[in-house]
């Protein structure tokens, strides 16, 4: 009985952790990463090389998993101050910090070994992806525009994946990085709508803590007009037909509805705004982004 009870608790830290980190959030950046690595793919020989997105897959989930660990432990005493997040896993002791740094370094682990066997240039750049994923949780300790930090963060994604196929600079791979970072910033600029009044009373930087709720939302739908500029820009760039312009008329209508159901005096849809919408969004146009590949010539055999 003992023997076959022994691996529970084992599984039960890993999926405590994979709460924590929030590991389905993972469909905000990876579609985006991916169609970087198509593009480039075909770009370079018209081919899926089912290795190298394996490898890509493997580099964003390790490097987000670390990114997401490192958030919550270093905001764990700030996490226990807000009515919002104070049931997360490091504050209730479902998660032991230990746990959550064990789990953070086999991620990161898992990062750089992927990084290492994709190309050269991707392990000596892997550093330096590594940075503002920690400097992001530290963010809104010393400055009101932490939304920023986060954007550039998740912005190295399709730049990072064009490289580890390609091996060399693509200013492709930059806009549509710009592009997702913005797009991030931007929604991110929503979410911390909700605790403006806990920010404020712990001291707690950010935009809508600083300028108000009115403001950051405003900031929200230029960032998304901004986002839609560059990936109209990134389709020009690389000749995309029918289905991603298709694709780009769905994100326009999603950003259009994002902000209409997010109000200054009306918070009680930004739940739906930011995971159900957002999430849409890149699954959608990531769907029409391979479609537009394939009727162009991408092989995926």
């Amino acid at each position: 009985m003992e023997g076959g009870m022994a691996p529970l608790p084992s599984r039960g830290r890993v999926a405590a952790f994979l709460r924590l980190v929030m590991i389905e959030h993972s469909v905000f950046a990876l579609p985006f990463a991916y169609i970087a690595t198509l593009t480039a793919m075909f770009q370079l020989d018209g081919a899926v090389h089912w290795g190298t997105l394996l490898l890509v897959t493997l580099a964003m989930v390790g490097l987000r998993t670390f990114a997401m660990a490192c958030n919550r432990i270093i905001d764990r005493e700030i996490d226990a101050r807000n009515p919002r997040t104070a049931g997360r896993e490091l504050v209730t002791g479902a998660v032991s910090v230990r746990s959550a740094w064990t789990g953070a370094l086999i991620a990161l682990a898992v990062f750089l070994g992927a990084a290492a066997a994709l190309n050269p240039l991707c392990l000596a750049l892997a550093p330096v992806a590594v940075i503002p994923m920690v400097v992001y949780p530290y963010g809104k300790r010393f400055t009101h525009y932490p939304h920023a930090i986060l954007g550039l963060a998740q912005a190295i994604g399709p730049v990072g994946a064009w490289l580890a196929v390609t091996g060399s600079w693509s200013w492709d791979a930059v806009i549509l990085g710009l592009a997702v970072g913005i797009w991030i910033g931007g929604f991110d600029l929503i979410f911390a709508c909700q605790d403006v009044q806990a920010d404020r009373a712990h001291g707690v930087l950010s935009v809508p803590a600083r300028f108000g709720i009115p403001a950051a939302l405003y900031g929200a739908r230029a960032s998304h007009a901004v986002t839609t500029a560059l990936l109209v820009w990134y389709a020009l760039a690389t000749g995309a037909g029918a289905f991603f312009w298709a694709g780009l008329v769905i994100v326009v209508g999603a950003f259009l509805y994002e902000h209409t159901i997010v109000r200054p005096h009306d918070l009680s849809r930004l739940n739906r705004a930011f995971f159900s919408v957002n999430g849409f969004i890149g699954i959608a146009l990531f769907v029409c982004a391979v479609l537009d590949l394939a009727v162009r010539g991408l092989a995926f055999v």
